[in-house]
């Protein structure tokens, strides 16, 4: 067991540390941005009464639970504390279970004294162990910010729990499907349909008659996230709400232990579908294989780059409506918009995360290249004519188009919506014009990850995601938590163009083309002397 913790602390403590530090930072650097912003009692109150006047913005928040500094703070960061606990849970549960099956480490571990369980049982240690670190790292933030020390501890703990509950979803995951891939898009598909479950009983709930709480419905019962909000830091403190998510990790934990010692190793209980006796012609082609590689998560992202288009349109015809009722919510949207007017801030707000999902799922068909290295399947191909400079540029092709259809996918949804919503023309050229700069800002995640995964081809999964979690804490939250407008700057959804009267301001767009040229053109230059490095 000890060895075993030790080899997987070699083998990822700088992708564990990037997720650690990245929470406790965004803990941090949100009590000092909502403090600053909305630093009296009457400006917080404002917000949470516009807030409960439009649901659908409450979907994307936490739960409100009063107006004092510390719940303010929670209702703001808490969603995004527990999702960064998740998704580090969840990639570290696949890796270390299906992933390690895959490049066939399992199977040499198996045949050792340690059998074919007891890795099973290190990666839960090992999980649980991140996420203590993690929820301890964040408690000490929010305390040392100055908040209550009873309320920061409980929001340290939730943040934990929920990601012990996804690293027992991660390894149920590994246990159903027959590839990491696979493993790691259900876990995904799961974690985003619990988070939008959880939003949709925030929504629905009851306010109090001063509009600073929500008595939730019961779907929130249904998710770790609302199991984490219904503890209620610095109100209520409710510490029963946060262990169910950590009975439900362990459950599942030890679920997916006894299902790893009844299945063959390499199979899944998910059958595979059974594949064709000749490949159709199109796949004669290395560029059509990546494409088949990348297909199903393709179209996941698209599905979200269109959910994202509509909500963009048909919450912009609720604008009017809010500020009437409160203006609170109007300085928000222009906030995130970097001072667009009310009309395009909408828009904005929601198309910088379309930005950020289309860049996800470009990081994700380049970190294909490096995963079919790792297992070796990539010496068949370059084992043919393809040479290793075109065999990157195919990865960095579908790569590329594939930010253009998530793009396209939430454009043409954005028209739908704003057709239906009878929206003006400024709304059309503003779904025009943000949508196509977000293809710059997500084109720059595709040379850079291409980049490192040339250099340092074991830390392209690691360093790849965590640049997109700091552009995205930097580019869409910076400006919510008062952070200096460089660190803005520093991120390429802070700088894509927007609208300005009846002009355009350009603003960064030169620099983003300039780094996707240089940078892909950097990547494939130093590919052609770069050997396989296969081992993970």
């Amino acid at each position: 067991m000890i060895a075993l913790l030790r080899q997987r602390l070699r083998r990822d403590w700088l992708q564990v540390l990037l997720w650690i530090l990245a929470t406790a930072l965004m803990a941090f650097a949100g009590f000092a941005g909502v403090t600053e912003s909305y630093s009296t009692h009457a400006d917080r109150v404002g917000v949470l009464a516009a807030v409960m006047a439009n649901p659908v913005i409450m979907m994307f928040r936490g739960l409100p639970s009063g107006a004092s500094q510390g719940q303010f703070v929670s209702f703001e960061i808490l969603p995004w504390l527990t999702m960064l606990a998740a998704l580090m849970s969840t990639f570290l549960a696949v890796r270390h279970s299906r992933g390690d099956e895959e490049a066939g480490r399992s199977e040499l571990i198996a045949a050792t004294p340690a059998a074919r369980t007891l890795p099973t049982v290190a990666t839960i240690v090992h999980g649980v162990a991140a996420n203590v670190v993690l929820g301890l790292l964040v408690a000490l933030a929010l305390a040392g910010s100055g908040l209550p020390a009873a309320g920061s501890w409980l929001a340290g703990v939730v943040s934990a729990t929920t990601g012990i509950a996804f690293v027992g979803i991660g390894l149920v995951a590994a246990q159903l499907m027959r590839t990491s891939r696979g493993a790691n898009a259900l876990t995904i598909w799961i974690l985003v349909a619990t988070f939008l479950i959880n939003g949709i009983g925030n929504a629905a709930g009851i306010p109090s008659n001063d509009l600073t709480r929500i008595t939730s419905t019961w779907p929130v019962w249904l998710s770790p996230f609302g199991w984490a909000e219904q503890a209620r830091p610095y109100d209520t403190d409710n510490w029963w709400p946060a262990l169910l998510g950590l009975v439900f990790g362990l459950v599942l934990a030890v679920i997916a232990t006894a299902l790893q010692s009844v299945r063959d190793m390499g199979e899944g209980f998910v059958a595979a579908r059974p594949g064709r006796t000749h490949a159709r012609p199109a796949l004669s082609h290395p560029q059509a294989l990546v494409w088949r590689l990348s297909a199903g998560s393709i179209v996941g992202w698209a599905i979200g780059g269109a959910l994202v288009g509509l909500l963009a349109t048909f919450l912009g015809g609720l604008l009017d409506q809010v500020s009437k009722g409160n203006s609170q919510v109007v300085d928000i949207l222009t906030k995130l918009a970097g001072g667009a007017s009310l009309d395009n801030a909408m828009v904005t707000v929601f198309f910088t995360m379309l930005g950020i999902l289309a860049a996800c799922a470009a990081v994700q068909v380049v970190i294909h290249a490096r995963q079919e290295e790792a297992h070796g399947t990539a010496e068949p191909v370059l084992a043919t004519a393809t040479g290793r400079v075109r065999w990157l540029a195919d990865y960095m092709i579908v790569a590329a188009v594939t930010i253009v259809i998530v793009v396209a996918a939430a454009m043409a949804a954005g028209y739908v919506g704003a057709a239906t919503n009878n929206g003006s023309s400024e709304l059309y050229r503003s779904i025009t014009v943000t949508g196509l700069s977000e293809l710059a800002a997500a084109g720059v995640f595709v040379g850079i990850t291409a980049l490192v995964f040339v250099l340092l081809p074991r830390a392209t999964m690691a360093v790849g995601w965590a640049l997109v979690l700091l552009a995205t804490v930097f580019g869409m939250f910076g400006p919510l938590f008062g952070l200096p407008e460089w660190t803005t700057h520093l991120s390429p959804f802070g700088v894509t163009p927007v609208i300005t009267g009846d002009g355009v301001d350009l603003r960064g767009l030169w620099w983003l083309i300039a780094i996707v040229v240089v940078s892909a053109a950097a990547a494939l230059a130093l590919m052609r002397r770069r050997e396989l490095a296969a081992d993970g």
